[in-house]
């Protein structure tokens, strides 16, 4: 192991975490705030990316495909809100579950309907499709942007949340709806626009995933088992949790998968060493969040009330 592979790896943990921030905090920001699970994030993630890679097939231009997603995403969670889950707050936890999981079925049999069972591909923009240095080592332009919009995602996030008159009702909104509501905010369409907003950044992820995995049916799921870990670590409801728990995630993910087979080749044989390595750094992610709640139940960051 050099230290040039060293540090490349460490910059796509930091890719992976980021993308994991922006689909964790929307999701974060909806379970813990409208105390509503919602499995079917990660098709909106999904559907994001969907409509990113049509509008990119369509246009060419990764602008457009941007706007797509992201807005696409957003309007698509704000129907979903309006739908589905604002029938739900009030009911059990076991009923927003079928519900949503329902969702899932349904988006993955649109998208098989409209754009075929086979992946979609998108291209890395051609403005992007090279490398640059950092720090000595050579590293590809398109994932280290991922770092840069994710990290601007999470600056957004905070100054949101906690510069703005919107992010005070929705911690307000968290700690008390019923006085929030009294005081005449309209607590309907406060949660509608969380709840866009959080599918908007899932979308945004969708589209910064696009070029680098396959756009198809099911992908959601995975990410959105990464995302519920992260929430949980992070703390439920904390959106500054959420941003720290996706980059140790990411990086514990990253850093396993690379070198664990690395290290199982020095006690069994190369082809063993390969298929265990990533089952088992898949499985340091679960440790860890075992590891976490045994002390610290709430997460590491989690939302301070009063």
């Amino acid at each position: 192991m050099t230290l040039s592979l060293f540090a490349i790896q460490m910059l796509n943990g930091l890719q992976l975490g980021v993308l994991l921030f922006m689909m964790s905090a929307g999701l974060t920001l909806v379970f813990g705030i409208m105390n509503f699970v919602n499995l079917a994030h990660g098709s909106l993630y999904m559907m994001g990316a969907y409509f990113s890679a049509w509008a990119y097939g369509q246009t060419g231009s990764f602008l457009l495909a941007g706007l797509a997603g992201v807005a696409g995403g957003g309007l698509l969670g704000f129907a979903v809100e309006r739908v589905v889950a604002s029938r739900l707050y009030g009911r059990d936890h076991l009923d927003q579950v079928l519900a949503t999981f329902g969702l899932i079925l349904f988006f993955n049999e649109i998208v098989r309907w409209i754009w075929g069972p086979s992946p979609v591909y998108m291209n890395v923009p051609d403005a992007l499709s090279g490398a640059i240095q950092i720090l000595g080592v050579n590293y590809p332009a398109y994932r280290f942007v991922i770092i840069l919009v994710g990290l601007g995602v999470a600056l957004g996030s905070y100054l949101l949340i906690n510069k703005t008159r919107v992010g005070m009702l929705i911690r307000a909104g968290s700690s008390n709806p019923t006085i929030v509501a009294a005081l005449g905010v309209n607590i309907r369409l406060l949660n509608a626009a969380i709840f866009a907003l959080g599918t908007a950044m899932a979308g945004l992820a969708g589209l910064m995933s696009g070029p680098i995995l396959s756009v198809q049916p099911g992908m959601g799921e995975p990410i959105l088992i990464l995302a519920m870990i992260v929430i949980v670590i992070g703390g439920i409801g904390s959106v500054r949790g959420a941003f720290y728990s996706a980059l140790i995630v990411g990086v514990i993910d990253t850093i396993g998968r690379a070198f664990m087979p690395m290290l199982l080749r020095e006690f069994m044989d190369r082809s063993m060493a390969q298929a265990a390595g990533p089952a088992i750094a898949s499985m340091l992610i679960c440790v860890f969040m075992a590891a976490v709640l045994a002390i610290k139940p709430q997460g590491l960051f989690p939302v301070k009330n009063g």
